[in-house]
């Protein structure tokens, strides 16, 4: 994951709440109750259990080993299925972040907050579950690597730690639609029905979770735009996709961007064009202080140099896919 950054450009983690934060947390708190029951109203009701193919488990002996051919998959779908589970294992420590940034100091009248953020932990949950069941059953990757990786990423407890209202609001935005576009990319490379249908699935509530975080952030936008600028600005240059504290987690990237689940090219017509140019506008904002003006022009130019970067990847993969044949 990326790390957080102060609002004086230094990365880091963690952060005090200030008044100002209580005051934004206040304001929104009615957006956050409408939105809450937009959601409510959206989400479909699943059980992990009825997805999992059990008729297809067997004991694992202990100490046994595991054989990558019982059930075949290239490398990096296996590479972002072990990334994409151990993230969700993380949640514990995502729960707290959005109860220090968002709940923690929420005022009376503001327990909107707090019913979201349970709401948010109990649906996240059953991702975790689902996911590896299905790959405990399947015998997709190493359960015992797997396990192993889970106690040195839950035991790490790094997420990032924002450390304004603002800068929670735009990364769980990206954060969400991010992990959304994994998950649905990974469903569909699956070659196995029940496979897909659980990425699909989960994809699905993570979907919900953008669209809820992205219209809260935009009604933040209405309260105060250069605060949400200059945190847009520290997120965007910043973020990177889930991952920290996972054992070999750069090799793994590596293969995943490299099979196009996720990378420069999706990142930038994928989210920022969607999201930071075409849905928050962030060209078209008027009434910006100097300072968050600065800021708007730097993310801006940082749009467009993903933009190259991505256009230049795809070029390259088209040379390539032309050299082997493809």
């Amino acid at each position: 994951m990326g790390s957080s950054y102060r609002p004086d450009g230094r990365a880091g983690y963690g952060g005090d709440v200030t008044d100002r934060d209580v005051r934004v947390i206040s304001e929104l708190a009615p957006i956050v109750a409408r939105l809450l029951e937009r959601h409510l109203e959206s989400a479909r009701e699943w059980f992990p259990h009825e997805m999992v193919p059990w008729s297809r488990g067997r004991d694992f002996e202990a100490g046994g080993t595991w054989d990558p051919d019982e059930f075949p998959l290239p490398a990096a779908v296996r590479s972002a299925l072990f990334v994409n589970l151990l993230t969700e294992d993380n949640l514990p420590y995502y729960t707290s972040t959005l109860q220090r940034v968002f709940e923690r100091e929420a005022p009376e009248g503001a327990e909107a907050w707090g019913v979201w953020t349970r709401r948010w932990t109990a649906e996240e949950m059953r991702h975790a579950m689902v996911m590896r069941d299905w790959l405990v059953v399947s015998r997709a990757l190493d359960p015992w690597e797997l396990e192993r990786a889970r106690m040195i990423q839950v035991g790490g407890g790094l997420v990032p730690d924002p450390v304004t209202v603002e800068d929670g609001l735009v990364y769980v935005t990206i954060q969400e639609l991010a992990t959304q576009i994994s998950h649905r990319n990974v469903g569909r490379l699956l070659d196995d029905r029940p496979g897909s249908q659980i990425m699909g699935r989960v994809a699905g509530d993570e979907h919900l979770h953008h669209v809820f975080y992205r219209d809260l952030a935009t009604a933040a936008f209405d309260l105060d735009a250069s605060s949400m600028v200059m945190a847009l600005e520290r997120q965007v240059r910043g973020f990177e996709m889930p991952g920290t504290g996972i054992p070999g987690f750069d090799a793994h990237a590596k293969v995943i961007s490299s099979a196009g689940i996720y990378d420069f090219a999706l990142h930038h017509t994928q989210i920022l064009v969607p999201l930071v140019i075409d849905h928050w506008k962030l060209d078209a904002l008027e009434g910006l202080s100097p300072e968050a003006d600065q800021a708007r022009s730097r993310t801006l130019k940082h749009v467009d140099r993903v933009g190259i970067a991505a256009r230049r990847l795809r070029a390259s993969r088209e040379r390539e896919a032309v050299r082997v044949g493809v």
